[in-house]
């Protein structure tokens, strides 16, 4: 389905929420369930040894590679796995995910339309990655207002006691960062970490209403740049991908929201090295499996 279909079906959608979006709109609870409070023991212990059996221990070590897993399966207790996960690395295109969030956040509060033209350039920005759509949609949405967005203690996407999470202090056009992040000094930043908890937050209608959720699922589905995680993922067939990456030189960066039948789960990887996409491909799978077919793991070893 291409875009401006896309984004017509959108519009209908909205029409029908559009009532009640006027007569209240809903305002994000604080999270007061926190998702690092659900590391758990033994999906550590899996996510350590995909790392070790692909041999990629020396990156991670080093700090090359950050990785987080959480199995949301079971809705109410979510499972956390993750690996240099509050290390804040440049993320180049990731972070459109937060301009997404901006944009709904708005259009929740009544500041942006979702008529043809925006939720296409939001398709755009998300699916195909189209930098022109970023700048227009983050334009739409507003710069301070968008790093207000991120570090409201409602959402707190971008946390300092956190080593910083999810940012943008810059367009995706040519022009200078017009404000880094404070404690590392990036213009599109994000860990492992907080973009997984991004999707957590998406999955559980606390980033926007339900309605606004469902539309933000609809943008990040469908991905056109098959690479990274979506190619490692199709070595196992039969799964859905919410997902967002980002390439810059020799910076990788992946994450995915995955539905495979009765499992779900959410996926993020963050490379600084030349073979940094590939090392995403080849973790897809056995991540995986880490949810879906732990059985597959054990018996690899």
């Amino acid at each position: 389905m291409d875009s401006t279909n896309l984004s017509r079906r959108l519009a209908r959608l909205c029409a029908a929420f559009a009532l009640a979006a006027s007569a209240s709109v809903a305002v994000a609870e604080p999270a007061t369930r926190d998702l690092e409070d659900r590391t758990d023991p033994a999906l550590q212990r899996g996510l350590n040894g995909v790392v070790r059996d692909l041999g990629l221990t020396g990156e991670v070590e080093s700090g090359r590679l950050s990785l987080a897993l959480v199995d949301l399966s079971q809705r109410d207790a979510p499972r956390l796995a993750m690996l240099n996960g509050h290390d804040m690395v440049y993320a180049a295109s990731l972070p459109k995910i937060a301009i997404l969030l901006g944009a709904f956040v708005e259009a929740e509060r009544g500041r942006i339309p979702l008529d043809d033209t925006h939720l296409g350039e939001i398709t755009r920005m998300i699916r195909f990655s189209s930098n022109e759509a970023a700048t227009r949609v983050l334009d739409w949405v507003g710069r301070d207002r968008l790093l207000a967005i991120l570090q409201s203690p409602a959402i707190a996407l971008y946390d300092a006691k956190r080593n910083g999470g999810l940012w943008v202090g810059k367009s995706y056009g040519r022009e200078d960062a017009y404000r880094r992040d404070p404690i590392n000094h990036l213009s599109h930043g994000a860990t492992a970490f907080q973009v997984a908890r991004f999707y957590w937050l998406l999955d559980d209608d606390r980033l926007v209403a339900p309605q606004f959720a469902s539309l933000m699922k609809q943008a990040l589905s469908h991905p056109a740049i098959r690479h990274k995680f979506v190619k490692g993922l199709e070595r196992r067939p039969g799964v859905e991908i919410y997902r967002k990456s980002g390439t810059w030189q020799d910076f990788h960066a992946d994450s995915a929201l995955v539905e495979a039948g009765a499992h779900k789960f959410v996926i993020v990887g963050l490379a600084h090295h030349k073979d940094g996409g590939e090392w995403l491909v080849r973790l897809a799978a056995p991540m995986h499996d880490l949810v879906v077919s732990p059985h597959r793991v054990a018996s690899a070893r």
